[in-house]
This record gives C-alpha cells, sequence and structure tokens, in this order.
C-alpha cells in the first residue's frame, strides 16, 4: 500500500463515523443553520429591506423572506459587481459562478469566504464514505481525471468569475495535485472536441484509477479512447476503479458507459450546482443521495403540483414525506434567500434524509394538460429499452401539436446504439410504460385525444452535434430530457434518419 492510500484510510474511517452520526441530528442542524444565516443576514441590505432582525423562527422566516429565483435577484448581484459591500452576504463574494440559464441569459451565482467549504469539503467527503464503507483506498495512489470546465478566470465587478468546475479547480488539495489529470494548460481549452483529444493524449498511458463527469462526456472520452486502441476502457485503465459523476440521471447512459469499460466499476453520485453541494452518494449499499444538512444550507421544499400556485406550501426539513416531487429551494452563507435552484427531487429515504434527483422544474410536457417530468420519461425510457435488450445513447422529448385533422401526440428524438428490430413495436413498449407512469397522459391516450407517441431515430453522433452547432459541448453542459415546446425538437430536425420514422 503506497503512501497516500495507506494515510487515506485512518482519514476516511474518521470523517463517515462523524458523517453518520450527524445525519440523524439533521433536523437540529437545520435549525442551527437557520439561525445562523439570520444573525448574519439582519446586518446585509437585502436582509434589512426583509426586516430580518424580526425573524425569530420559521415560519417568521417563511412569512418575511420571498421566494425568489436569478431574475428576482439581479438587481442585488448588479450592487455587487459595482463594488458594494454587505448586499446578499458580510461583505463581498470571493468568486462569481457563471453560469447559463434558460430563460435569465448569464447568470452570476457567488461563492462567499463562508460557502466555499461546502463545494471543496462535500466533494472530499464522498470520496471518503465510498473509501471508508468499501475498504477501496488504492485509487488514492492513482491518476484521477477531472472532465470539467476551463480553470481560467475573468474579473467581473473585481471578482474572479468562471464555471464552478473551474473555480474549484483551483481549489484541490497540494497533496492531490500530482495525481490530477488533464493537465492546467488542456483544461484551459475552450473547444470541447480540441480538448477531448489532448486529453486522451495525456491519459492514454496512465495509471487512470478514477474518472469523474457527466455521463455524455465521460462517453465521449470513452469513444475516442476506444477509437485509438481498439481496446476497452477496463483494459487500456486496468487499475480504473471508480467512477464519479453527477448532472444528469445516471441510469439511461449507465449500460452504454459499463460497456466501454467493459466491466463494472463503483460509481459515486454526486448531486453539485453552482448554488451549493446539496447531496452525494454516501453508500453503495443504499438507495438515493445523503442530503448535505450541515454545510451552511437551508433547505425548503414545495410540492411541485403546487409551483403554479399564487403562495405555495414551503416546508422545512422536518415535514418532507417520502414518494412526493419536490422543488428545491435553498438559503445558504453564499447570500441566496429562499431561492428556487430550478431542480426537483423526490426522498426515497427520511431518516435518513436521502434523496433522488427527479428533474427540472423548466424540463416538462404539459402541452395537452399531462404534465410529464424527466423522471418519467427517464424510467420508461430504461425499461423499454432493457426489455428489448437495446441500448439508448441520447434522447430528448416534445410535443407535437396536429394543426390538421390528424392527432398530436409526444415525439420522441433518440440516438439509438443498437437500433430496435421492430422499432414500431419498441415505441408500442415505450408507449405502455409511459401510460403506467403518468395517469394524465394515460387518459388522453385512452380518450383518442392523443395518439401514441412517435420515435424519430437520430443519426449516430447527432446530439453531439447538436450541441456543438449552439455552443454547448462537453463541459457542464447536458441534452434536455423534455421541452414543452418545438424549439429542441425543430433544431435536432437535421440530425434525424427520418426515413425510418416509427409511424405506431
Amino acid at each position: 500500500m503506497k503512501i497516500k492510500s495507506f494515510l487515506a484510510k485512518p482519514f476516511a474511517g474518521y470523517i463517515y463515523k462523524n458523517i453518520r452520526k450527524s445525519m440523524y441530528h439533521a433536523i437540529s442542524d437545520q435549525e442551527n443553520i437557520l439561525k445562523n444565516l439570520i444573525k448574519v443576514g439582519i446586518n446585509t441590505e437585502y436582509g434589512k429591506q426583509l426586516h430580518l432582525s424580526d425573524v425569530g423562527n420559521y415560519d417568521e422566516f417563511r412569512q418575511a423572506v420571498p421566494l425568489v429565483d436569478y431574475e428576482d435577484l439581479r438587481p442585488w448581484i448588479e450592487k455587487i459587481k459595482n463594488g458594494k459591500h454587505n448586499v446578499l452576504w458580510k461583505g463581498r463574494p470571493i468568486y462569481f459562478a457563471k453560469t447559463s440559464g434558460t430563460t435569465s441569459g448569464v447568470k452570476y451565482i457567488p461563492i462567499t469566504k463562508d460557502s466555499i467549504s461546502n463545494h471543496i469539503v462535500t466533494a472530499r467527503n464522498a470520496l471518503l464514505c465510498y473509501m471508508a464503507e468499501t475498504g477501496n483506498t488504492r485509487f488514492a495512489d492513482g491518476k484521477m481525471i477531472f472532465l470539467s470546465g476551463s480553470p481560467e478566470l475573468e474579473r467581473v465587478g473585481g471578482i474572479p468569475t468562471g464555471r464552478l468546475s473551474g473555480i474549484v479547480n483551483h481549489h484541490v488539495p497540494r497533496y492531490l495535485r500530482s495525481n490530477q489529470l488533464p493537465s492546467y494548460e488542456t483544461n484551459c481549452i475552450e473547444d470541447w472536441e480540441t480538448k477531448l483529444a489532448r486529453i486522451v493524449d495525456e491519459t492514454i498511458h496512465q495509471n487512470m484509477t478514477l474518472i469523474s463527469g457527466i455521463p455524455p462526456w465521460m462517453q465521449m472520452y470513452f469513444d475516442e479512447l476506444m477509437k485509438r486502441t481498439g481496446k476497452k476502457v477496463g483494459e487500456i485503465f486496468p487499475n480504473f476503479s471508480v467512477m464519479v459523476q453527477g448532472g444528469v440521471n445516471f441510469e439511461p447512459y449507465k449500460d452504454k458507459l459499463y460497456n466501454s469499460i467493459g466491466r463494472k466499476v463503483d460509481t459515486i453520485e454526486v448531486f453539485p450546482a453552482s448554488e451549493g453541494f446539496f447531496a452525494f452518494q454516501d453508500s453503495q449499499e443504499e438507495e438515493g443521495l445523503l442530503l448535505n444538512t450541515n454545510s451552511g444550507i437551508f433547505y425548503e421544499f414545495i410540492p411541485v403540483n403546487e409551483l403554479s400556485r399564487p403562495n405555495p406550501s414551503r416546508i422545512s426539513l422536518k415535514d418532507v414525506k417520502t414518494g412526493i416531487n419536490y422543488a428545491l429551494i435553498i438559503s445558504s452563507n453564499a447570500g441566496l434567500w429562499a431561492y428556487n435552484i430550478g431542480d426537483t427531487v423526490k426522498f426515497v429515504s427520511v431518516n435518513p434524509y436521502r434523496l433522488v434527483v427527479t428533474g427540472r422544474i423548466k424540463h416538462f410536457i404539459s402541452a395537452f394538460g399531462e404534465h410529464v417530468i424527466a423522471e418519467e420519461v427517464e424510467d420508461s425510457m430504461l425499461q423499454a429499452a432493457r426489455d428489448e435488450n437495446i441500448q439508448v445513447t441520447e434522447f430528448t422529448v416534445a410535443p407535437f401539436v396536429s394543426k390538421d385533422e390528424g392527432k398530436s401526440y409526444h415525439e420522441w428524438f433518440i440516438e439509438f446504439e443498437t437500433m430496435p428490430s421492430d422499432l414500431e413495436a419498441f415505441a408500442a413498449k415505450l408507449d405502455m410504460y409511459m401510460r403506467k407512469k403518468n395517469i394524465y397522459y394515460d387518459d388522453l391516450i385512452s380518450g383518442n385525444i392523443l395518439r401514441p407517441l412517435k420515435i424519430t431515430p437520430v443519426r449516430k453522433n447527432g446530439f453531439i452535434e447538436y450541441m456543438k452547432s449552439i455552443g454547448k459541448l462537453g463541459g457542464q453542459n447536458k441534452v434536455p430530457r423534455l421541452s414543452n415546446d418545438r424549439a429542441i425538437a425543430d433544431a435536432l430536425e437535421k440530425y434525424c434518419l427520418k426515413e425510418i420514422q416509427s409511424e405506431t
């Protein structure tokens, strides 16, 4: 056993023991975090406007602090960019995490001196929990790759600004620097295809033991490795044992990734965002991700079916129930207050608090009143694909609203790794699973309001070409699973194999 793996073992055990202990007093931790947030917030411009000094408990907090999204915070962010202090949090942020929203354009999410540890320590804890539970510390002695955005930072209002993954890159512990790939110079390359080629150059002959990234971009990395060598990834990297992934549901990508590796490897799922690192897989045995309840973030939850109401229910962690889709609302020591991050989650356990990410609030189809969500289309695709023993590379779904006598339908744009022998039969099976998942969709089909779904096959690498065409290839970008309009569907038309569309 080498020195890093030797030293990691007792430290992992110590951290793991503390996490296991703290997961059972999550509610008291959340109450303390809220008190501390209010204590600091009363001296900020935002807190003074909301009269946080009059707030003494959660019920009063809920009454005083309105739900917001980025557009609501934009004027306050502009004040920070213009040099003001104590706007949303004490002092000024140490970074802005720059991200692009679908409706807000470029967003600048503050990261403060108090909140940066949430991003760094939580990533560390995910690895340490894995080490402690499995006993696998050997990967700490090999090379680790983190497929991420550029670490180059610009200055906005005097504040270092860049992608979250690039910011975090500056905080990799010194003892791991020698293990980290790719090089800083390669990581700074903006063009994803050029960057990918350089990453392969730098890693193909290394002892890679851990690979981390968003699943579709890890798959591109694997594809390029196999193209260069004619070997499976597991043969190229015989000591590769851990894959860290997040950002999208892993299940639709899992089979193809494992097939590319040639064997199964352990996976660690994480739930990070520019606004905070919310949850991570703390166990290889238990379902779901452990909510990060003692890291400067106070959580609230709104049932998704109430989001459109003028005054939706807001509940704290102690009142959540399993099996319900919630919009995730956070207040944090980054200076975010009752902020809707746009993700939806569902708890699979409340003792301890473990959840799964079910989608994005803005990614749904309800063109006909069905309100189909990402979890439903992903589960249906997974079951149908496994029934038929086929692999799907990528897919997205959009409504087609008929303007003539024909019925409207849901159109599924699917890039198959292996095409079904009978596309119409596969579409029928997929439609069957969708009807079981969503009663409103089932009612529309059985009532002859909608016709069954239609599959439009996308040519090989079609989604990659589409993402490249809109400047979102690689990094933290991902294809939305659903859209309530035809913008993505219309853009995908040029990448489709129209001669074999299903006509179920």
